[in-house]
């Protein structure tokens, strides 16, 4: 038996932010609209402003986000909530946004620490109704029941996971992604593909996840290169932005796995965007995964758009690592001596991050099963890989 979990309504195409209005109303005449520092500094949240205040709400906006959300962020960002006696909120940005979004609601009616509902569904009751309204197309954030948040204290990125943390609507304009810069349209494109990949991998796949994995994929892969190349590509840009969000709807009800498990660490520890540790991670962790799971890496293969007509299954699923490997290589992707990370220090914090990825329980849902030592010896292979195929 399965479950499947998404928002009450999804609203997609152009021009769609115009009906946020309508739908927040149902919830309450006082919003706090959400968003990141620079967002609010480029005006992002003067239309989304104007457009709730002509529906007659009350409105208070929270842009104390600077980077990947914090604890303390969430912490300013609820007591504005309170002060504000806001009954709605609205988050528009990237993951960051919609994250720290989750948290705040989830914080307002539940009062232990956030570290006490670290994992699965441990949020014992719901929080305030979320209109989640993505500017990126990668994490997905606007239809799963996850947020990431990181505890400066301890340097551990919290994930948590509950059917209460899933917005009530999400609205998916692609005009609002059309200025996303190159970089980021690149990494959290990869973020995305990598939610679809691990989630028809994952030892909890089902059918409805399947179907929205492939989908997800086929959408993505073929496009994501259109949308960096040429941001104003409306087509590719849409293509991507719903892939993201199939992508989010499947890995929010199949989990993730090993990627993202490793990835967690590396970005609390070495402030690395979580789609770039993802996609430096992607195709050596498919690599070490795919004995465990050949047919589907092959199916992976035919998403992507492969003729694998007379190959095996065992080629198929090679080509598919080697085309997550091209596309990553395609969009200019830093590499971790590209963004400067000491490889020493690297490998000096692998056993902590190990540790880390194993305890956030992604890694269990992956095809094959890694331990601490063969989760260090792939973060080996990582540095290895940069600082050799760079030149030491």
């Amino acid at each position: 038996m399965h479950q499947f979990l998404s928002p009450e309504v999804i609203v997609t195409g152009a021009g769609s932010l115009q009906k946020t209005g309508e739908y927040a109303l149902r919830y309450g005449m006082h919003a706090l609209i959400i968003t990141d520092r620079i967002l609010a500094d480029l005006g992002i949240t003067k239309p989304l402003e104007k457009v709730l205040k002509k529906a007659g709400m009350k409105v208070a906006v929270f842009s104390d986000i600077s980077g990947e959300p914090t604890l303390s962020e969430v912490n300013r960002g609820l007591a504005l909530c309170e002060e504000e006696n806001c009954e709605v909120l609205v988050a528009i940005g990237g993951g960051s946004a919609i994250d720290t979004a989750k948290a705040i609601s989830m914080m307002y009616n539940n009062q232990s620490p956030m570290s006490q509902y670290m994992g699965m569904e441990k949020v014992p009751a719901p929080g305030l109704p979320i209109i989640a309204i993505p500017t990126t197309a990668g994490t997905g954030s606007e239809v799963t029941r996850v947020t990431v948040i990181t505890d400066e204290e301890t340097d551990v990125k919290m994930m948590i996971a509950s059917r209460f943390l899933v917005p009530r609507v999400a609205i998916l304009d692609p005009e609002l992604t059309v200025s996303c810069p190159r970089g980021v349209t690149a990494g959290t494109g990869v973020d995305a593909l990598t939610h679809a990949i691990e989630a028809y991998i994952s030892r909890k796949q089902q059918p409805l996840t399947d179907s929205m994995a492939l989908s997800a994929i086929r959408r993505i892969y073929p496009n994501l290169e259109r949308a960096w190349l040429n941001g104003k590509d409306m087509e590719a840009r849409e293509e991507v932005l719903i892939g993201a969000m199939e992508a989010g709807l499947a890995f929010s009800n199949a989990s993730v796995a090993l990627v993202h498990g490793m990835s967690r660490p590396i970005g609390a520890l070495f402030h690395v965007p979580h789609g770039i540790s993802n996609a430096i991670l992607l195709p050596g962790v498919m690599r070490y995964s795919m004995p465990a799971a050949v047919s589907r890496f092959a199916d992976i293969a035919r998403a992507m758009g492969a003729d694998t007509t007379g190959m095996s299954d065992e080629e198929a699923a090679e080509l598919a690592v080697e085309m997550a490997e091209q596309l990553c290589a395609a969009l200019q992707l830093p590499t971790l001596k590209q963004l400067n990370v000491d490889p020493e220090k690297f490998m000096e914090a692998a056993p902590k991050m190990a540790h880390d990825a194993l305890e956030s329980g992604s890694p269990g849902n992956n095809p094959r099963l890694a331990t601490a030592e063969e989760i260090v010896q792939l973060y080996k292979e990582l540095v290895e890989k940069s600082y050799v195929s760079e030149g030491a």
